[in-house]
């Protein structure tokens, strides 16, 4: 490891079919340009590659929404979207697109790689959904249905967005076509499958040990427990080839001449976006892109991701690259998991969340609006668990740590170097490393946060060189100093040593809030960071200054007025506007989502009624009636039979052995000429899906409910 030469970064390929959120910012670009912001600070050879993923259903179902060409759909959110990232610092060397020629040739060259060895692919003739009004295979989201497992009503057929379920399209209840709304048909066609099953030895030595061809690649514990365990968990459950062709209209066409009218799946094509990429980045730039894909040892390959793309960026990608030989594999994936928003999941449908580009829209007039939200998110990172952004930390992350903290240390320098020294540096003390020894120690500590991908905690390392800072000028005190006696050559050295950790703190800022990391250079008289002095300051056990005696310093200024101030609501005002948003949310959900309250009724009332546990034994679709099933349920002392309205919300297989509460003493009626003799008790939630009252408990039939 000690080899390695060449950094390669990527992150997740973004859909090109609507704009970004502050989850995916925080999932997987902000940390990675941290990183890679942190390796340029080292005089790293790095490379950071990414760009618009343009194919798949996605891109057009979004198409057809809109009626117009998935070209029109991706021009518009490329361009959104790599805007909005260069905005907010994001500083990609490389910006690509899959739409574009020479990532089409990669991808079928990758492809013909694979096919002409023989024992890779395997072909498939199977049966798949087929939408007789539109004369056109489905794909997997052109199918929603209920989920057989949650019972949420708009499942997709390839997952369930309510429960996470991974689902196929024949496991959907009352499926149905996005495109005609009509039920589709099974009709047979065939593809191509990628012998993912044939990896999994290596595969699996490969994440527990590390160890690659018998050699030492990379520290299994260096990787995050939830990647790994994700991992183990498809290995334990085995592998199986999986598809990498699908009957499209829009994508890349597969190279074969048995294939017309298929593309390459989009899981299979988008990262090969990453080799793509670099070719072209090479191409433009004079390198060679195999010594970054193909370097063996010498080369760093670190994918930045959500959690929801490890097994395609830890399992199916490095059985890819493997496959097809001397291709590098990633020594980590530091894998996020989701953030959520003031506590519930991002939702565009409901407006629960926030996008990049609204959020640079609405705070348009937010002083250094980039850094705040870099930070925010910095902060709240969900690195090992599932995190969450809110309002009201984003203001206490700003006060207090950028405006208290660091913002006041800062200026407080300026102004006092400014008043005692006429804004120049003054002389250096010969033992001016001395009082800096426990800063040169949280800049260590910092780095090996960095280097293990703990964003969160080298963020609070760099608060605590500020914080040092404040105590330092608070206990050393050289504005009492100074009022006794001007000339108290302990001032200079007081003054010498916060402005050497100004210097300091602008390097360590450059990753996090390189807005403000700029304006600290300003403020400290430095254009640029000097590229040598940092190398040697990160790299060295000998600390050199930073700012030389006599250098003249820049014009200080407040980095981040408050946004809690009385003589200046302006600020907190456009925090309470998004707050007022998710509330009139909220309230417009609480008004549609329950249903009024019913007149009070006695204890005698309810007493009436008479509920059973029972277990359902049998269950069958009611001939002719789509939302009716016939249950056979145990009540313990006798077996009864119930009609139930609940056929699209759950399969009749998936009922047996549920355990359910019965009203047992219901008047029975006949229901499609079945005489129903009982009610099963069930709760809706808002959005329409039913589930069991008393399901799954540790109960037997007949036990009285109360």
């Amino acid at each position: 490891m000690s080899k390695i030469k060449r950094h390669l970064i990527t992150s997740a390929l973004p859909y090109a079919n609507g704009p970004l959120h502050l989850g995916h910012l925080a999932g997987a670009y902000l940390p990675a340009d941290i990183y890679v912001r942190y390796l340029r600070l080292l005089g790293k050879d790095v490379l950071w590659v990414c760009g618009s993923d343009e194919h798949g259903a996605a891109i057009t179902i979004r198409a057809k929404k809109d009626g117009v060409s998935p070209k029109v759909i991706i021009d518009k959110y490329h361009a959104l979207n790599k805007n909005t990232f260069d905005a907010l610092g994001i500083s990609f060397d490389f910006y690509h697109r899959t739409s574009e020629e020479i990532h089409h040739k990669t991808s079928q060259d990758f492809f013909t790689k694979l096919y002409e060895k023989g024992d890779e692919f395997i072909e498939k003739v199977v049966e798949q959904y087929y939408d007789v009004a539109f004369n056109q295979f489905l794909a997997d989201r052109y199918i929603t249905g209920t989920c057989p497992k949650c019972g949420h009503t708009e499942a997709y057929g390839d997952q369930c967005e309510s429960c996470g379920s991974t689902l196929s399209p024949t496991e959907l209840i009352a499926p149905k076509s996005v495109l005609s709304g009509e039920a589709p048909i099974l009709r047979e066609t065939k593809h191509w499958y990628f012998r993912l099953d044939k990896h999994a030895d290596w595969l699996k030595e490969w994440i527990e040990t590390g160890i690659l061809d018998g050699k030492q690649h990379h520290d299994p514990n260096s990787w995050r427990k939830h990647v790994t365990g994700q991992c183990l968990s498809w290995l334990n459950s085995g592998l199986q080839p999986r598809s990498i062709t699908r009957d499209l209209d829009w994508g890349i066409s597969v190279p074969l001449k048995d294939a017309e009218g298929k593309v390459l799946y989009v899981w299979f094509d988008a990262p090969i976006g990453y080799i793509s990429a670099t070719k072209q980045w090479a191409l433009e730039n004079g390198k060679d892109w195999e010594s970054y894909w193909k370097g063996g040892e010498e080369v760093e390959l670190i994918h930045f991701i959500g959690k929801d793309n490890i097994v395609f960026h830890c399992i199916v990608f490095p059985a890819m690259l493997k496959a097809h030989g001397d291709f590098v594999l990633p020594r980590n994936v530091p894998a996020n998991q989701f953030l959520n928003f003031e506590g519930q999941k991002f939702s565009k449908s409901r407006g629960w969340g926030l996008e990049q580009h609204e959020y640079l829209q609405e705070f348009a007039d937010f002083p250094n609006k980039e850094d705040a939200l870099r930070y925010a998110l910095l902060r709240t990172l969900p690195e090992n668990k599932d995190s969450d952004f809110k309002w009201d930390e984003f203001v206490d992350f700003h006060d207090k740590d950028l405006a208290d903290n660091l913002g006041n240390f800062l200026n407080r320098v300026m102004v006092l170097s400014h008043s005692y020294f006429n804004g120049v540096v003054p002389p250096a003390p010969s033992n001016w490393s001395e009082p800096l020894q426990r800063v040169f120690d949280i800049v260590e500590q910092w780095k090996t946060e960095m280097e293990k991908f703990s964003f969160k905690a080298a963020s609070q390392s760099f608060m605590d060189v500020s914080s040092w800072g404040n105590t330092y000028l608070q206990e050393n005190a050289p504005w009492s100093l100074y009022k006794a006696n001007p000339t108290d050559p302990r001032i200079a050295e007081i003054m010498f040593t916060g402005l050497q950790v100004s210097a300091i703190l602008a390097i360590m800022a450059e990753p996090f809030i390189p807005f403000t990391s700029k304006r600290i250079n300003a403020m400290l008289g430095l254009n640029a960071l000097p590229a040598e002095s940092l190398r040697l300051f990160l790299n060295e056990s000998v600390k050199q200054p930073f700012i030389s005696s006599g250098s003249l310093l820049g014009t200080p200024e407040v980095l981040f007025p408050k946004i809690i101030d009385r003589k200046d609501t302006s600020r907190l005002s456009i925090i309470e506007k998004q707050k007022a948003k998710l509330q009139a949310i909220m309230e417009e959900e609480k008004d549609t989502s329950f249903p009024p309250l019913k007149p009070n009724i006695t204890f005698d009332d309810f007493a009436k009624l008479d509920l059973r546990s029972g277990i359902i034994l049998e269950a069958a679709v009611v001939p002719k009636a789509d939302k009716l099933l016939v249950l056979k349920v145990d009540l313990g002392f006798e077996i009864r039979t119930i009609v139930s309205g609940i056929a699209l919300h759950f399969s009749p297989e998936s009922l047996t052995g549920k355990k359910v509460v019965v009203v047992a003493n219901l008047e029975p009626r006949k229901l499609r000429g079945i005489e129903s003799q009982g009610m099963l008790l069930l709760a809706e939630r808002g959005t329409g899906e039913l589930v069991f009252v008393g399901a799954d408990q540790p109960m037997e039939g007949g036990w009285v409910v109360k």
